[in-house]
């Protein structure tokens, strides 16, 4: 069982991180009433304003600043900006001991994917796949639900996700319990041969991604599937697919073929449609905890991330 950090309260400090690519610093401004209005005080990263070519500082200066938000006391939960490319580049330096010792939230996706694993895997800590200040929470079209998605830092509570929420298409019946783990695919993929490879075995696996073109989307799961990630996975949770229409479309698949071309009947319980990835409205989730994916209702359930 991984560590769960301890509830957020009013009145707290987070630490705002870019842990990859620069991110919009207008969009970021705009976000962080967002968090003050949560009653959170903001402490920023050393970095987080940097740029190096397409990374936000180099690679030991955004590794700093994860460190040091982990370290710092004050500091109760950490909120990346942004994603982009890079967070792979240091993770193998990561000091994922006294990350171990100083448990709190972590919060971000996309290319955070590869941090969420890692930390996961060496840490061993429940962190949570949700949108980012700069990339969403700055936007204009930052759903109201997207960030009501921010209350199960502050309150433990289950999560349910049903056809309420958005349309669901069942590829592969069934149920099944397991812990949530996953996010983006390109970065799952990026892990593979190397010490932060997914564990999938009996775990709910969850996939997204964006500006993949069905053959791309083709090429990671054949990796997967090649890696051996789909024989013993308990349940595959598929959401969002952003851009992911074919340029030569006459010449393609469809994202749809190919996804059914890999989990239709797929003997254990698969769904697709989730609004999970980089899309609007955005249903955050924990990673690390037990859930709940059945394929029949359409219903996916997944236990509180804090304690």
């Amino acid at each position: 069982m991984r560590t769960m950090p301890k509830r957020l309260q009013k009145g707290d400090t987070v630490g705002i991180i870019s842990p990859s690519s620069p991110p919009n610093l207008e969009n970021l401004k705009k976000a962080l009433p967002f968090l003050e209005e949560m009653g959170l005080n903001i402490k920023m990263g050393k970095s987080v304003e940097a740029k190096n070519g397409y990374l936000a500082g180099t690679d030991e200066e955004r590794l700093a600043d994860l460190h040091a938000m982990f370290e710092d006391p004050e500091v109760k939960g950490i909120i990346c900006a942004g994603g982009g490319y890079g967070a792979a580049r240091y993770a193998d330096q990561i000091d994922y001991g006294m990350i171990k010792e100083n448990p709190k939230v972590f919060w971000g996706y996309s290319d955070v994917t590869f941090l969420h694993n890692a930390i996961g895997m060496y840490a061993e800590l429940v962190t949570f796949h949700g949108p980012m200040l700069a990339s969403d929470v700055g936007k204009p079209e930052f759903h109201e639900r997207s960030g009501r998605m921010f209350g199960q830092l502050f309150q433990p509570f289950e999560l349910h996700y049903d056809e309420s929420i958005s349309e669901l298409e069942t590829l592969s019946g069934g149920m099944a319990d397991g812990e949530l783990v996953g996010g983006n695919l390109s970065l799952i993929r990026g892990g593979i041969g190397t010490k932060f490879e997914l564990d999938t075995k009996g775990k709910i696996l969850l996939i997204e991604d964006t500006g993949e073109e069905p053959y791309q989307v083709d090429e990671m799961l054949n990796q997967l599937k090649q890696a051996r990630k789909f024989e013993e996975v308990a349940g595959i949770v598929i959401g969002d697919f952003k851009n992911a229409e074919p340029k030569k479309p006459e010449q393609s698949w469809t994202l749809d073929q190919v996804l059914d071309d890999y989990f239709k009947d797929m003997g254990i319980p698969v769904v697709k449609g989730f609004k999970i990835g980089h899309c609007e409205p955005h249903f955050s989730v924990p990673l690390g905890v037990k859930a709940r994916l059945d394929a029949n209702a359409k219903t996916l359930t997944i236990l509180p991330g804090v304690e």
